[in-house]
């Protein structure tokens, strides 16, 4: 019993963070879900992977829908906690793509149940039948819910798949640009639809709204590290599976930017400074599909 759910954790765990996109409540629902795995007739488990998927699941819905009051009172923009990742994720790009900050804001745009349904069915491949029995609905009902979800989510997903070479590179230039104040440089990264959402979480100073276009944003980040005082770094990291930044200042580690490149160009900049949630790019998080 405790084999199967150690063998299964680092899945388990993905399951409920891309449901989630809180560390912190996914290893709540673990907590939960071993807890309930405890109290099972092992005789009636047919197949324990499928099992343990589905007590997440079901424990992961339920906390998506508390966590939805949450988010509501939440001061400014809500961004996904992130991750510091192993290399593995990375190197697998529908991993990467999943977890990807740009694809988990996307995912926050759907109800709890087709959010949970997409995430079983596109990115852990589970089939209808045991979908309708991890959210309670039918299989016809659950394709009709994972049809929606998938031409919802595809209207707003990043367009194009970039490499983690050409992000990399976009990401050394933004450094370049921020470390010397260099607004023309950031104009020149800048998508001119460009939006950039910072969460402070009413804890560290951040926009309380997104910051749309490449004028406002250029000079926001610009007007934000202004003070000739102020010594502004970044260090290549690795979070969700990909390239980012995380930003210090003064040699004091302040926040995590991720970003989303489109054409060669940044189309989006997440930047989160809540210390709340910068408890995971401390030490490396095992992410898995299977």
């Amino acid at each position: 019993m405790t084999e199967a759910f150690v063998a299964h954790r680092n899945l388990l765990f993905t399951v409920a963070y891309e449901m989630l996109g809180s560390a912190a409540d996914a290893e709540d629902v673990l907590q939960e879900t071993w807890l309930r795995w405890a109290e099972v007739d092992q005789s009636e488990v047919r197949e324990e992977r499928a099992y343990l998927v589905r007590i997440t699941t079901r424990l992961a819905l339920n906390r998506l829908r508390t966590m939805k009051r949450r988010k509501e009172a939440y001061v400014g923009p809500w961004l996904p906690e992130p991750l510091l990742t192993t290399p593995d994720v990375a190197e697998d790009v529908e991993l990467a793509e999943s977890v990807s900050m740009a694809l988990m804001l996307v995912l926050e745009t759907l109800a709890p149940t087709e959010r949970a349904v997409f995430v079983l069915r596109e990115v852990f491949d589970v089939g209808y039948g045991e979908i309708a029995e991890a959210v309670g609905k039918t299989p016809a009902a659950v394709r009709q819910i994972a049809h929606r979800a998938r031409r919802h989510v595809d209207a707003r997903r990043p367009r194009e798949v970039v490499s983690a070479r050409e992000t990399r590179a976009v990401l050394e230039s933004f450094q370049r640009a921020i470390e010397g104040r260099d607004l023309q440089g950031l104009l020149d990264l800048l998508a001119p639809d460009v939006v950039l959402m910072s969460d402070g979480g009413g804890v560290k100073q951040a926009a309380l709204r997104p910051v749309a276009g490449a004028d406002k944003v250029s000079r926001f980040i610009v007007g934000g590290i202004g003070r000739t005082e102020i010594q502004v770094t970044g260090v290549p990291v690795v979070v969700n599976g990909n390239p980012a930044l995380a930003l210090n200042v003064d040699g004091v580690f302040d926040g995590i930017m991720a970003v989303r490149v489109e054409g060669g160009r940044i189309s989006g900049l997440y930047f989160v400074r809540n210390p709340e949630k910068l408890t995971r790019v401390e030490a490396e998080t095992p992410l898995t599909l299977r």
